[in-house]
């Protein structure tokens, strides 16, 4: 009997499990490179669906009901691989769409709404968009689904951002604004520029509401709105 063997052995098995549940994903599937008894855990049931229940809560009530369901685990991998295909969909959209290392709001905006129609959780997007290989505006577009749309609170978004360790990743946001009328006369259009965050945008530091700026981008009082990458030049005019 190897170290690995003894360990695992001289935990009850409902320990075990729970201790496995309690891990992400990815070092869930390290323990089947443990040893044998650990890969025989890797693969039980028990393991696999509370991780689904977690991150699909309504498609878990669904596969109850399935007489044709056979197990969690290959379940799970099965659903995994298909949100994984959809969140490529948006990424390579929203790479597309980029220009310069910007992205105009509309674009952005259905990014967004890609999602919302694909069925996105919390953890899809955690896994899937939050990630620091990714540009800061795929980020961006995970960030404001899980705040605006799924209503997330901000403290697990912001341990989400401290986690993957992208928090401190900038975007610039440029907005131009209808100018007001003064007495029977237009004023020139408003320009406006803010950097921010990941962090405070998620923590609503930001004072002046970027993401709602960016929320309201089809609103006739809001001209246009462009959203790019934070450089040294964007830098220079913050």
């Amino acid at each position: 009997m190897n170290e690995s063997d003894y360990t695992y052995r001289s935990i009850p098995n409902d320990v075990a499990l729970k201790i496995a549940s309690s891990l992400a994903v990815t070092d869930v599937s390290c323990l089947s490179c443990c040893s044998r008894v650990w890969r025989d855990l890797w693969g039980s049931d028990c393991l696999w669906e509370p991780l689904f229940k977690q991150r699909w809560p309504l498609l878990y009530e669904d596969v109850l009901k399935d007489p044709e369901f056979k197990g969690w685990k290959g379940f799970y991998i099965k659903q995994h691989k298909e949100m994984k295909d959809q969140a490529d969909s948006v990424i390579k959209f929203v790479e597309k769409c980029l220009q310069s290392e910007s992205i105009q709001v509309n674009d952005y905006l259905k990014a967004i709404e890609c999602l919302k129609l694909m069925g996105f959780g919390f953890k899809d997007v955690q896994m899937l968009l939050l990630k620091p290989k990714l540009n800061v505006l795929l980020n961006l577009v995970g960030l404001h689904y899980c705040l605006n749309i799924l209503k997330v609170p901000a403290s697990d978004v912001m341990e989400a951002l401290k986690s993957s360790n992208i928090k401190n990743r900038q975007i610039c946001i440029k907005w131009w604004k209808l100018g007001r009328w003064f007495y029977g006369f237009r004023m020139r259009d408003e320009f406006h520029f803010r950097c921010v965050s990941l962090e405070d945008l998620a923590s609503s530091k930001d004072d002046e509401d970027v993401l709602g700026v960016l929320q309201r981008g089809a609103i006739h009082e809001v001209l246009q709105v462009q959203i790019s990458i934070v450089s040294s030049r964007s830098n220079a005019w913050a």
